[in-house]
């Protein structure tokens, strides 16, 4: 069993209002619905319980289930925290999503994660997996932010 990280920075700028940015991001039912593998998203106070797809990693296949504490401040900054309750979850995500007014108009939002997870491979394969989940946290923020787009009616 080894530890595997992937992570993605990425910022764009949204024609939509903050507050209309803020209301599509902090709904858990419309994030689940429009985030590629994510199958739900219980909300139990500021706990995000994330269920996803079943996703191959080099011959195995892996259904994550995670619980994130949600950290809320309205209009300006998520920050997501895997919680330290649930040490039985194999998979964790921690990172951030900030909102600003841009000069021009519209929201600028920036998201940093990280997601790890422990796999029963072995540490030699580190560099195929992280490989693999690289291409598959891209793949999801791609599909995750045209879907976005088309939501907030910018696409």
């Amino acid at each position: 069993m080894a530890t595997f990280r992937a992570r993605d920075r990425s910022s764009a700028v949204l024609r939509s209002s903050r507050s209309e940015v803020w209301a599509a991001l902090t709904d858990a039912d419309l994030i689940a619905q429009i985030t590629p593998y994510v199958t739900s998203i219980a909300v139990d106070g500021d706990r995000w319980t994330w269920r996803m797809g079943t996703i191959p990693v080099l011959g195995i296949s892996v259904a994550p289930t995670f619980t994130e504490v949600m950290d809320l401040t309205p209009e300006d900054r998520i920050v997501f925290t895997h919680d330290p309750e649930r040490p039985d979850e194999m998979t964790a995500v921690d990172g951030t999503y900030d909102l600003a007014d841009h000069a021009d108009g519209g929201t600028e939002v920036s998201i940093d994660l990280q997601i790890s997870t422990h796999l029963p491979l072995p540490g030699l394969a580190r560099p195929a997996v992280e490989r693999v989940m690289a291409g598959v946290v891209k793949h999801m923020g791609t599909v995750f932010s045209r879907n976005l787009l088309k939501h907030l009616g910018e696409a």
